[in-house]
């Protein structure tokens, strides 16, 4: 199978290329993907070198799939010119998520959705995937009706730039600032470009990509989402108010039986997810499950993941393996 990683020199990219030689996808050739100024530098996969090309040579080399980390533009750009080439492209981009005719893909929950006449997938919001991998199963036996939902996100999620702005400050250096204020000791509310309504366009993502991948609009959400010095990955201080009542050990049991999902939830050993030790990790982590006492059937959790991995490179390398496994590719 000739797999092409579109943005494969990026940070989102290396980790692509990373999960699909630990996940041993089934790549006879890989096709590395980049800007004008990488074309011709050398990419090691499994041993072997691999050219970087551009996105015209690319649809020339005809790939089975095409996983996209490039940024939306390039993504609205040259997305459709694969597709019409045969190729079935995994977008890691905001570019078609809320697009009424493309699938937004967390294969836990809801890749059953997927045909061969998908050819343009969407890949959701880093700390959407995250949350929905929790919501998802307690959806299907409680009925949610309303979300709040606060995300404390790592620098990573920004890019290169944000990592490198945090290193400077460390450092006590000057450099180039991804951010408009220091991130080192601080907490930034401020996640994407503000909208009209006061809202983040990440908070809006996370209200939008939910009810769509939970294929419920009726689903209240609201979300708060912070930017914090932390590199490991996202965390996410969850509010769930549910149709019926509950029981914690059941929602422990209905989250401990998804695949994907690793419960750490022990207060007596200071047992609970952290970004530390879910950095590198593909599982979605939730601890801190317990009844909100101030709402009827409402629970409170803490959801968190490495967003480079399940957020991003591992959930699109996820939705190429259910392809090449129900025959919708190759």
């Amino acid at each position: 199978m000739k797999v092409a990683v579109v943005g494969a020199t990026g940070l989102v990219g290396t980790v692509m290329l990373k999960v699909l030689e630990e996940r041993n996808f089934p790549v006879t050739e890989l096709i590395p993907v980049a800007s004008e100024r990488s074309i011709g530098k050398q990419i090691t996969y499994k041993g072997k070198t691999f050219p970087v090309v551009g996105l015209a040579t690319a649809i020339e080399m005809k790939p089975d799939v095409a996983l996209f980390s490039a940024g939306g533009s390039t993504s609205q750009d040259w997305a459709p010119k694969f597709a019409e080439a045969g190729i079935t492209v995994i977008d890691n981009s905001s570019a078609w998520r809320m697009d009424p005719t493309k699938k937004l893909v967390v294969p836990e929950i809801n890749a059953k959705t997927l045909t061969k006449e998908d050819k343009i997938i969407a890949n959701p919001n880093c700390s959407t995937i995250q949350l929905v991998m929790a919501l998802g199963p307690l959806h299907d036996k409680y009925k949610i009706k309303r979300v709040v939902v606060s995300t404390y996100q790592s620098i990573t999620g920004t890019g290169v730039k944000a990592v490198q702005q945090l290193e400077n400050e460390y450092a006590g250096e000057k450099g180039e600032m991804a951010y408009p204020y220091p991130i080192h000791r601080n907490a930034i509310p401020h996640c994407d470009v503000f909208q009209e309504n006061g809202y983040t366009k990440e908070e809006m993502k996370l209200v939008n990509e939910t009810q769509k991948i939970l294929d419920d609009r009726t689903i209240a959400v609201t979300a708060t989402a912070i930017r914090i010095p932390v590199v490991g990955g996202h965390s996410e201080s969850v509010n769930i108010e549910f149709d019926t009542d509950f029981n914690e050990n059941d929602v422990r049991k209905v989250l401990n039986e998804t695949p994907g999902i690793t419960v750490q939830d022990n207060p007596d050993t200071n047992t609970y997810p952290m970004p530390i030790y879910a950095e590198g990790k593909n599982d979605v982590f939730v601890g801190r499950i317990r009844r909100d006492h101030s709402r009827e059937n409402a629970l409170n959790m803490w959801i968190v993941a490495d967003n480079l991995r399940k957020g991003a490179a591992t959930n699109a390398v996820q939705i190429g393996e259910y392809l090449v496994e129900n025959n919708l590719i190759g």
